[in-house]
């Protein structure tokens, strides 16, 4: 499995090539999809560009993306959408339309209830554990843990020598992950080391515009498909040669 993750938190200050709209998110994601990723993660955005749980702007990306592609699609619940614990909860009990999947970050306040309200709603939940923080901890007391969609390993150390370390020390904090599957990722410069480690260690990932803006060979990445392509091969090459 290869995720796309289409914009994250990224804004029109980081180039033309993030998708913003729901329509540039629908388009990039169906490029992505042809490169050959499975599945979607996307963060939906008001019209001027910054992450939100509302309903109907939750609504709109789903719709757009949904018709343009046929393979799960997923949003974020980021406290940065949200930052107050019972307004973000509020929000996703409101959604009037529902992702496939959710990430909720075990390690941020209320992340037990978000997610118990989403599993609810019949939503997968992406249990996102971050290097540096206690979630990995959190989700092992867990009573929700046998029941998230998957584990979404999050590698936060930008290094590209640091990030594989940070990696490994996150796996082996996560654990059984409750026999979870497991998506390892890392973020900027740390991106293309831990896709590799996936690789090599046969776990799913993910790669887009969300996690770096470079091409593995440094150049800049035209876009999410370009991504998705240099992902494929960088993994498989990386699984297949075991370096």
């Amino acid at each position: 499995m290869v995720q796309v993750c289409l914009n994250g938190a990224r804004t029109a200050a980081d180039g033309v090539r993030v998708p913003l709209s729901p329509e540039a998110m629908a388009a990039s994601a169906a490029e992505a999809v042809a490169a050959g990723a499975t599945d979607v993660h996307v963060h939906p955005k008001t019209p001027c560009g910054n992450d939100s749980l509302s309903p109907r702007v939750v609504a709109a990306t789903l719709e757009a993306i949904r018709d343009r592609v046929r393979v799960p699609v997923g949003v974020t619940t980021g406290a940065w959408a949200e930052p107050d614990p019972a307004a973000r909860l509020e929000r996703v009990r409101s959604w009037t339309v529902l992702p496939d999947h959710a990430s909720v970050n075990w390690h941020e306040p209320g992340a037990e209830e978000l997610a118990a309200a989403l599993i609810e709603r019949g939503v997968g939940v992406e249990a996102g554990i971050w290097s540096g923080t206690d979630g990995a901890a959190r989700f092992a007391a867990s009573p929700l843990g046998p029941k998230v969609l998957r584990v979404l390993a999050e590698v936060t150390d930008t290094g590209p020598v640091a990030a594989e370390a940070s990696a490994r020390a996150l796996l082996a904090g996560i654990g059984a992950a409750h026999g979870r599957p497991v998506l390892l990722h890392g973020e900027d410069g740390g991106a293309w080391p831990v896709l590799r480690l996936a690789g090599r260690l046969g776990l799913a990932t993910r790669i887009g515009l969300e996690d770096t803006l470079l091409m593995p060979d440094g150049g800049g990445a035209e876009s999410n498909a370009r991504l998705v392509a240099a992902g494929l091969a960088e993994w498989h090459a990386a699984r297949d040669t075991g370096s």
